[in-house]
């Protein structure tokens, strides 16, 4: 396996599908089947969900509600999505524990580093929901953060594009699409792959990210076996 111990950063409106919002149940049970595939494997998985399928704090400030406020309901949705893709996994077989950066202990463990670690030393996997307990930073920064504080090899940001391309491949039929590209490559070049603030930590920690399709059956797991798949961002 080319990893041991991985963070795979999921975006909410990954969970919808081809619906317009919420969580569709057959994208939810098929993350959860390629979950399962790699942690039977032994390799250790932490997750960050975003909430973007149920609520976004930035498009809830653009229609003048208080930033902060939205960002709280922001937080709140990724437990949403977190308890539905615990319970997705747990109904597989895979033993799973959520853990939130805000205080919900009704449903989740508080985020505890060593716990988590401890965890996931246990095989068992860990989503983490709540981002980073505070407002103005966005899931992806959430992904960094628990990402170098849990010491993983890697983050593997699924999407529902095959990887990192000259403009977007969705507008641009002749975009062509990066295999490998370096930190400093992605900055020059004004590509999107994650906020300013989250691509930062991880060039400043050279934790390197993975931009792959979660949507393509399998890939997640050619990934941790050693194939080429998506685009490699490095240093």
């Amino acid at each position: 396996m080319r990893y041991k111990r991985i963070l795979l950063k999921l975006s909410g409106e990954a969970l919808m599908g081809d619906q317009q919002y919420g969580i569709d149940p057959a994208r939810l049970a098929a993350y959860a089947e390629e979950i399962k595939e790699v942690s039977d494997l032994g390799i250790e998985v932490a997750i960050v969900i975003g909430g973007g399928n149920i609520f976004r704090g930035v498009s809830g400030a653009s229609s003048g509600m208080d930033r902060v406020q939205g960002d709280h309901m922001g937080m709140l949705a990724t437990i949403i999505n977190g308890l539905a893709l615990q319970s997705a996994l747990e109904h597989k077989g895979v033993d799973t524990r959520l853990q939130s950066a805000i205080k919900i202990n009704e449903v989740a463990e508080p985020f505890i580093r060593r716990r988590a670690m401890r965890h996931l030393e246990k095989g068992r996997v860990v989503i983490f929901g709540g981002g980073t307990g505070n407002p103005y930073f966005t899931t992806d920064s959430a992904a960094v953060l628990r990402a170098i504080e849990i010491e993983a090899d890697v983050i593997l940001k699924g999407t529902r594009v095959d990887g990192i391309y000259t403009s977007d491949p969705e507008k641009d039929k002749s975009a062509t699409k990066f295999d490998k590209i370096s930190f400093e490559d992605v900055l020059r070049k004004g590509l999107k792959v994650m906020d300013t603030t989250a691509f930062t930590l991880s060039q400043e920690n050279e934790l390197p990210i993975v931009v792959f399709d979660m949507n393509k059956q399998g890939n997640l797991l050619r990934i941790v076996s050693g194939e080429n798949i998506g685009t490699v961002v490095n240093l």
